[in-house]
């Protein structure tokens, strides 16, 4: 009887402390994380292109096509999910939505991530912007068990270049935050290998994952964005979150809710220096001159990259020395 007793609150004893781990595991790390607010928030969402010629003077596109921003897709949802993250790799939809500004699968994915665990409450869009430094707009709709947001646009023309935000909290503890505006810098998808604006489709194989290009990442010097004088580079676009009043939309299922984009926009745009780039010398010509005389040979190279913005000039393209004249009688 008192092996039976012993047993049973053993027994007991192991049930509590599942009990007790199996609850803990599934609290928050952080309270502040926890969305007490009203159940549903709305929001304006405003997205800017700042990528001008005079910011980006590198290879800039003007044309075939000009430099120009994809349709903006995004999502409301819990930290479930995630539509892309750094260092991860990127998910089929994403690549498509990278590489060619296909949203179709990337919005399948979202809708098959709500209907498996509830993780996303609403998708969002808004129209592409036909120009580098345009504005685009639309509204959404946050929900205390669904605060965090994400949304990816695609960079035109580009291998698999796109700006984005990942998982951006719009709730803070009692409160939605009233306005949030984030500067946004270019990620790699790591599905293409191009290093231009124009690259050939050169598909990366393995799959790398998602990093974030900088002045000096990659480090070469045939990258659009490579601006070696630069600690960081300018943001080439920005986002603005802004709470509105009034009534709050439906979200029964997964829609999406677009307006129309503006026209182009009235700014200060920072100037980056761009240094001249020069090949490399060509072999030295044939000696001239006369017999019994010093002669002249020279070499030449030329402009790969005319300076901009108060970059370094180029230097001299055509350099002489002093030589023994050739085949003298």
């Amino acid at each position: 009887m008192e092996k039976t007793m012993l047993l049973y609150t053993s027994f007991k004893v192991v049930l509590v402390l599942l009990s007790i781990t199996g609850y803990s595991s599934c609290l928050p790390l952080n309270e502040d994380s926890i969305c007490t607010a009203e159940e549903l928030a709305k929001y304006s969402i405003v997205f800017t292109g700042k990528w001008s010629q005079a910011s980006f003077p590198k290879q800039y596109p003007l044309y075939r096509p000009p430099a120009q921003w994809s349709s903006l897709l995004g999502v409301t949802h819990s930290s479930d999910y995630h539509m892309w993250k750094k260092q991860e790799h990127a998910s089929n939809g994403v690549r498509d939505f990278a590489e060619k500004g296909e949203a179709w699968s990337l919005m399948k994915e979202i809708e098959a991530a709500g209907e498996k665990i509830q993780s996303v409450h609403g998708i969002f869009s808004a129209p592409s912007i036909s120009i580098g430094t345009g504005q685009s707009s639309t509204e959404l709709e946050a929900h205390s068990r669904h605060p965090l947001v994400s949304f990816t646009v695609r960079i035109v023309p580009s291998p698999d270049w796109f700006v984005g935000i990942n998982s951006l909290n719009l709730c803070e503890g009692k409160r939605w935050k009233q306005t949030v505006s984030v500067d946004l810098h270019p990620y790699d998808a790591g599905t293409d290998s191009g290093f231009t604006f124009s690259s050939p489709n050169f598909a990366t194989i393995p799959q790398g994952t998602i990093t974030e290009i900088t002045s000096s990442s990659p480090n070469h010097p045939a990258n659009s964005f490579f601006y070696p004088r630069l600690k960081s580079l300018p943001p080439i676009a920005k986002v603005t979150f802004t709470k509105l009043k009034g009534k709050h939309m439906s979200f029964l299922d997964i829609t999406s809710n677009v307006t129309t984009t503006g026209n182009e926009i009235e700014n200060s745009w920072s100037e980056t220096p761009l240094d001249c780039e020069v090949s490399v010398w060509s072999s030295w010509g044939l000696c001239k001159g006369s017999c019994g005389k010093k002669g002249v040979k020279s070499r030449t190279r030329y402009v790969r990259m005319k300076p901009a913005n108060n970059g370094t000039a180029c230097p001299a393209l055509e350099e002489q020395k002093e030589c023994e004249p050739e085949n003298c009688v």
